[in-house]
């Protein structure tokens, strides 16, 4: 385990998020949606705080790719802040990323939460935002992140773990957390890199509250039981059929592929 030191950069205070300046949505001065694309990400850098959002909420809505290193640059000039309280700036330009998507702002958002020049509850948002955007991250900053005094952080690192024999035994950890979605969470990362341990944790959680998350976590170690329960889940909660119909039809179980064919069947035409 890392030193103290090492972890104190991702630690947050018990305390609540405090916002100490105007909100967003404060009326800009700057009419953003008048501005040309170079316009807009030449105002950013010199821009106010009510300004600085307004500009980088627009630049998020027209998911201008070439705002990604702008809004990296922002974020970096409020490097070490933010240990206690949300830095707006630092928070629009996160969300931005989300809203522009791509392995470019993931990588972005690596870079960020790596170099620790987001903290706090930004560093909470920017792990989840990460975790959306299917953020490819190193394994040494997972670590740290999965062993993070925020359960949501833990949480989310999980959704970025990928399959190194170095997260297994701290995944396994987690599966006895204080926190459900932290159990949870760990549980659908074994699941997802082929752990079969964890089949009947994921069993019990996808009969008590299925999601996409689940469905996508007992796939790659699905076994009769397993298939039965994800024809279920496909006709009985419409919003995820379409989910557990991929999961049926990556599994390659005889049993699955019957069960996908008559899902399709029972469609409407």
């Amino acid at each position: 385990m890392a030193g103290v030191e090492q972890l104190d950069l991702f630690s947050v205070s018990t305390g609540p998020a405090e916002r100490d300046v105007p909100c967003r949505t404060t009326e800009p001065v700057i009419a953003c949606d008048t501005l040309d694309d170079d316009s807009l990400l030449a105002a950013i850098p010199d821009a106010g705080i009510r300004e600085s959002v307004a500009l980088v909420t627009e630049a998020g809505r027209r998911r201008l790719a070439a705002a990604i290193p702008v809004l990296e640059g922002l974020c970096r000039r409020f490097a070490g802040f933010g240990a206690d309280r949300i830095v707006l700036e630092q928070a629009a330009a996160l969300d931005a990323l989300v809203m522009i998507g791509g392995s470019d702002a993931a990588q972005t958002l690596v870079r960020l939460i790596a170099k620790r020049i987001v903290q706090g509850p930004c560093l909470q948002q920017a792990v989840a935002a990460a975790a959306r955007l299917g953020a490819k991250f190193p394994l040494g900053t997972i670590v740290e992140l999965l062993r993070h005094g925020d359960p949501q952080v833990r949480a989310d690192a999980c959704r970025c773990t990928r399959a190194w024999p170095e997260a297994v035994p701290l995944l396994r950890d987690l599966l006895d957390d204080l926190h459900a979605e932290v159990r949870k969470a760990a549980a659908c990362a074994l699941g997802r890199i082929g752990r079969t341990e964890v089949r009947a944790l994921l069993v019990g959680y996808l009969r008590e509250e299925p999601s996409v998350e689940l469905v996508d976590a007992i796939a790659p170690i699905a076994d009769d039981e397993c298939v039965i329960l994800l024809g279920r889940v496909a006709r009985a909660e419409p919003h995820l059929s379409e989910a557990a119909l991929d999961a049926l039809v990556s599994i390659g179980h005889p049993r699955a592929e019957k069960i996908a064919a008559a899902l399709r069947g029972n469609r409407p035409g």
